[in-house]
């Protein structure tokens, strides 16, 4: 009997996640026993960061308590009044709700499919995170890419955005510190947002996932403490700040005007209800992190800025390769200066040398230019053995490469 192929869903086309799509690949190398340098995801734990000692006591002692079962569907009494508490420091008012998820993206897609219809679209940051053009896959969102201006130390472009807004946009995304490039956006750049979201009723997405993990004296800014009435939604979550990304923990914190927003936030907790909870124990570990000693934070930032630090300076030195400097997260960006897709050199460099990074054009970038992304959290031995690596390689890839097309 003859059976048909099952089809997948026409939604799933063009959903690609090229930070673990690159892994494919890297694992076929390392089986033939060549080493491998991975820098590709951001995953702390991985190299020689880990969390409060408390925050795993606190989980722990909850499991032990039995709080193993469902969790209400916006979290635990005590976790929403620390975030709450967290929000104030940061000089957010108007909070009109808050809800624990199962990481920040899930509070991200839940409250993208709250809002956004079939041919509608979402301001989306380019470069920005690959979670947000797959959920937008999924939804059957329009495209909307804004770029991030790279001769302006990645800020957004405010000439670009106001371009894109059309009758059909319904929010603007910002990552602040930004993933992949690490920049952090001023107070100038994100007023002029705020004015642009109230002009043409945009709910404000503000994913600020690595908002305390910041280099060289730099002092984080929420969008929504800038003004009361825009409406916002602040994403936050333990994953980076407390070197927990398997706990998937996070959060969403609604704030703005309630007349304005009521409709919404009762699609988001709809949604909310439907799929239960949060994963339940973890939600313990939030009172502690936020409001118990911080002291992982600064030896985790000291580290992180002498690895920044020394990325910045290795990748500037190789001929073809220009880095902004990153000032928060954990990430670079650099700029490949030649015609090749990044795509052909990540792979080939991968091949050659068993360096991992992620091509640039996984992230977004503007057409013609090529980029990868670097994760400098391993130790600087790791860091300076693949930026050597990756120098001499570019070096022999560029004069093999330089007269010959390639088809990415």
């Amino acid at each position: 009997m003859n059976h048909k192929k099952i089809k997948p869903a026409v939604r799933t086309n063009h959903i690609t996640y090229a930070v673990r799509d690159i892994v494919v690949l890297a694992n076929e190398v390392a089986k033939s026993g060549k080493e491998m340098l991975y820098l590709n995801i951001g995953d702390p734990n991985l190299f020689d960061f880990k969390p409060p000692d408390h925050l795993v006591k606190a989980t722990y002692e909850a499991m032990l308590k039995n709080f193993n079962g469902y969790a209400p569907s916006s979290g635990i009494k005590e976790a929403i009044g620390a975030i709450e508490r967290e929000a104030e420091r940061k000089g957010i008012s108007n909070v009109h709700d808050i809800f624990v998820t199962t990481g920040a993206s899930e509070a991200i897609d839940i409250c993208l499919t709250a809002l956004v219809n079939d041919g509608e679209n979402v301001l989306t940051p380019t470069p920005g995170y690959p979670l947000y053009t797959a959920i937008a896959s999924k939804l059957s969102l329009m495209e909307n890419p804004y770029y991030l201006n790279e001769e302006n130390s990645w800020l957004p472009d405010i000439d670009d955005i106001k371009s894109k807004i059309n009758s059909k946009t319904k929010a603007i995304i910002l990552i602040n510190p930004n993933n992949p490039t690490g920049s952090l956006y001023t107070i100038e750049n994100l007023k002029t947002i705020i004015d642009l979201a109230l002009e043409n009723d945009l709910v404000i997405f503000a994913d600020e996932i690595y908002d305390k993990l910041l280099f060289d004296g730099k002092k984080h800014v929420s969008i929504a403490s800038l003004n009361k009435d825009v409406s916002c939604i602040t994403f936050g979550g333990l994953s980076k700040n407390y070197m927990v990304p398997g706990f998937r923990i996070g959060w969403g914190i609604v704030s703005g005007r309630k007349e304005i927003l009521s409709d919404y936030i009762e699609a988001i907790n709809k949604i909310l209800r439907a799929r239960l909870s949060a994963n339940h124990p973890e939600q313990y570990g939030i009172k502690i992190s936020l409001e118990g000693d911080q002291s992982h934070l600064v030896e985790a930032n000291k580290k992180l800025t002498s690895r920044r630090d020394m990325t910045f300076q290795m990748l500037n030195a190789i001929p073809g390769i220009s880095c902004v400097k990153p000032e928060g997260a954990f990430y670079a960006f650099p700029r490949l200066h030649m015609e090749q897709p990044d795509s052909h050199f990540v792979s080939e460099l991968i091949k050659e040398t068993g360096v991992v990074v992620v091509p640039g054009g996984g992230f977004g970038q503007v057409p013609g230019t090529q980029h990868f992304r670097v994760v400098f959290l391993p130790n600087e031995m790791i860091l300076e053995k693949a930026y050597k690596s990756i120098g001499n390689f570019l070096q022999k890839y560029l004069k093999k490469y330089s007269e010959k097309v390639i088809v990415s």
